[in-house]
């Protein structure tokens, strides 16, 4: 299993709008498209020196192949409606994650 996990730093000037957009629009259309099984979205939880919220937007995939797949065929689409519609106040990087292992607790504390 694999991971596109996606980091994007939001201006506070369009965080709400941005985070309505990425909830209702964006993750729907990346899982929409066949694929990623699930997706992710994690506030980050340390203050940036740039200021702003930072998020990371994980989308597990099954295969590399998969992961290229998208890059030749949707990724320059949905990364340009973005930074149309948000231009310089959002900052993305990109990494691909592979799992090595994945365990769950037993139990759950309340």
């Amino acid at each position: 299993m694999y991971i596109y996990n996606v980091t994007t730093n939001v201006d506070a000037s369009i965080h709400q709008e941005w985070l309505k957009w990425m909830k209702e629009k964006h993750i729907p259309n990346m899982l929409s498209l066949g694929k990623f099984t699930n997706a992710k979205m994690i506030q980050v939880m340390v203050e940036e020196e740039m200021g702003g919220t930072t998020y990371a937007v994980q989308y597990t995939t099954d295969s590399l192949e998969t992961l290229q797949e998208y890059y030749q065929q949707d990724a320059e689409k949905l990364r340009a409606e973005a930074l149309h519609l948000f231009k310089d106040k959002i900052v993305a990087f990109r990494t691909e994650l592979k799992v090595i292992s994945e365990q769950f607790s037993m139990s759950v504390k309340n």
